[in-house]
């Protein structure tokens, strides 16, 4: 691994691989440190991310960090949580909500930006296209299955449905996802970020 993080990370910040696809043009958006040791693996830059350029600052990422139990101080500090989507600019729109993230984005970027966070001990892997990513043939046949089984990927990932507000009506119809699954991912946030 010749190229340093931050190189990559420059690069990455220049690319226009998808440029022709991306309505509001290219914006990469991530944040990463090879001293990491939480990942979050999301789906793609919504337009508020694409305006500001920081990542899930939104009503989303107000839920999101409810779930983990992290202040904003503590989830922006890349020195212990990478913030790295499937797709690193918005995608666009799509039926009633975003498109999916690029799919030139992943196989251009992913393994390489991932091989440069050795320390990573949990990864919260957020909707679909992450799951399909991270957890592969071990994920079931929707994501609602995926993370009903999340104690067969914990303590290493942790599989959640997108915490957008659009989700409300998901999270009502399953109680113990923020019963169950919560307090067992901020138990296991807590003990990642004070372990040494």
């Amino acid at each position: 691994m010749s190229q340093s993080l931050a190189s990559l990370l420059n690069e990455i910040r220049a690319c226009r691989l998808c440029e022709a696809h991306l309505p509001l043009g290219p914006r990469p958006v991530l944040r990463a440190a090879s001293s990491a040791r939480i990942l979050i693996a999301g789906q793609a830059p919504g337009t508020r991310v694409h305006a500001s350029g920081v990542p899930w600052q939104d009503p989303s990422g107000d839920r999101l960090r409810a779930w983990l139990g992290l202040k904003p101080e503590v989830f922006y500090d890349e020195s212990n949580v990478a913030i790295v989507p499937m797709g690193f600019c918005y995608p666009g729109r799509a039926g009633g909500g975003d498109a999916p993230p690029r799919p030139e984005c992943a196989p251009a970027w992913r393994h390489r930006v991932l091989a440069h966070l050795p320390n990573i001990r949990m990864t919260v892997v957020i909707g679909a296209y992450a799951q399909a990513w991270h957890l592969a043939e071990r994920r079931k046949a929707t994501l609602g299955q995926t993370v009903e089984a999340w104690r067969q990927y914990a303590p290493e990932h942790f599989p959640l449905p997108h915490p957008s507000p659009r989700n409300q009506r998901w999270l009502n119809d399953r109680p113990w996802f923020e019963a169950e699954v919560v307090p067992t991912v901020q138990r296991r946030v807590e003990e990642v970020l004070s372990s040494p």
